[in-house]
């Protein structure tokens, strides 16, 4: 979903199942929702046993950590079914306390029952038990009181109730709705919040700003999924999002920062009728602008740089740094360098996704079909932040892209605050020198 030129390299986790369990259609058909929720990636600490927390999310708030799952008594070893359920889809834990919303049961909300069973099915007797105690938040006080979180979920999280499909629509696109708007949470990252954290819409019927494109979180930006053509999915056929949610990679794009652990963790294990599900829900979205239309190719950029006029701000820059991979065409190389002309990353209001990835490169990591890796060199060691600046600016505003121009401010912030996303736990702060 995320498409700009390289990825963070994803850690490699396999879901463990017990052997003596292989053969239980209910703990594979649980393994697989578990693989299509993603469960692994925030519930596995770096260097850490598979499902036992420990991992830090950054919110606003503070640092939250996530819990151990597996069935051992540090973890859900005494949750019944019935607790597994008001966890999961309704943001209340074992006592009785309120969840942090981090954890995105109000998108959990419209799973069915068929598919909690096995669930829990699966973490009980699939999940390998390990012993490691929960980690406690690094909220200060008040904000780490939990009280609070009940009326937050009263006033802002969903009815639990499983997901019914419009009369007559395509079962293609219900079952694609059911994975993007349910177990696949895409909103949790995708869909922008109000200031009250909560997610501004949960599915199309909630208005427009549903899977919009959020703000930046944790150094990146999860892009718009609508089918707007200057920073959306409008340009993109089916076949495209499919190949490119199973192998991190297309004929113009490829995935980086946290969609990378998406890609290698859940979505390339997924059944190619579910991910077809997946990208023809997503095209039924239309465009958030009546304005919207398909992007006009401008080669004029490409006939200067190609003429050795490099005259135009942050081309020389280009030419040094970008141009041997991603051409002066900015047509890149096909599932290798990725297009910078008409890449939709490119072109939202916001730089954030660009200038953090000219500063600290990424590696695009290979997946069961695609196994190749490509990495991209990081540039903050050499460039300054004028340097940076200018050479976004102008990917952003070459070849017809119409992305706004970034400042040596935002890149000097960026530079210094950054929470690193390249596997290390949230909560450790990066710092580049200049």
């Amino acid at each position: 979903m995320n498409n700009l030129f390289v990825a963070a390299l994803a850690l490699s986790f396999t879901l463990p199942v017990l052997a003596a369990e292989n053969t239980d259609p209910l703990v594979k058909q649980g393994e697989y929702l578990a693989r299509a929720g993603d469960c692994v990636a925030c519930h596995t600490s770096k260097g850490g046993k598979p499902f036992a927390g420990g991992l830090g999310m950054q919110t606003p708030i503070g640092v939250v950590y996530s819990t151990n799952i597996t069935p051992d008594k540090t973890g859900i070893a005494d949750y019944s079914y019935a607790d597994f359920d008001q966890a999961v889809r309704h943001g209340v834990r074992k006592g009785g306390e309120s969840l942090y919303p981090a954890m995105p049961y109000p998108s959990y909300a419209t799973v069915s029952d068929t598919d909690m069973q096995a669930l829990y099915a699966y973490f009980m007797h699939g999940v390998e038990p390990v012993a490691q105690e929960n980690k406690a938040t690094d909220i200060p006080w008040p904000l780490n009181m939990r009280w609070p979180l009940a009326a937050w979920r009263a006033m802002f999280a969903p009815k639990v109730l499983a997901y019914q499909a419009p009369a007559q629509q395509d079962p293609v696109v219900s079952r694609g709705a059911y994975l993007v708007e349910g177990l696949g949470h895409c909103g949790a990252c995708h869909t922008p919040r109000a200031i009250t954290l909560q997610e501004k819409a949960m599915n199309p019927a909630d208005g427009a700003a549903f899977l919009s494109g959020s703000a930046p979180l944790e150094g990146w930006i999860a892009k718009n999924l609508r089918g707007d053509h200057q920073d959306g999915l409008g340009s993109w056929n089916e076949d495209q999002l499919v190949q490119f949610l199973k192998t991190g990679r297309s004929d113009r794009s490829a995935v980086f920062g946290g969609m990378s652990d998406v890609v290698n963790h859940s979505m390339q294990y997924m059944s190619d009728a579910d991910l077809t599900a997946i990208a023809r829900y997503l095209k039924t979205l239309p465009a958030t602008r009546s304005d919207d239309a398909p992007q006009v190719a401008d080669a004029t950029v490409a006939k200067a740089l190609f003429k050795g006029d490099d005259s135009k701000r942050g081309a020389s820059v280009y030419i040094d740094n970008c141009a041997a991979c991603h051409r002066t065409d900015g047509q890149g190389y096909t599932r290798v360098f990725p297009a910078l002309a008409g890449n939709p990353v490119l072109q939202g209001k916001d730089g954030t996704s660009a200038i953090h990835i000219v500063l600290d490169g990424n590696t695009l990591a290979g997946t069961h079909t695609a196994p190749s890796s490509f990495t991209m060199p990081a540039f903050a060691w050499r460039l300054s932040d004028q340097q940076v600046a200018d050479v976004v600016t102008f990917i952003r505003d070459s070849w017809g892209n119409q992305g706004p121009a970034v400042s040596a401010q935002q890149v000097a912030n960026l530079r210094t605050t950054k929470v690193s996303t390249s596997g290390d736990d949230l909560g450790q702060v990066t710092e580049h020198n200049r």
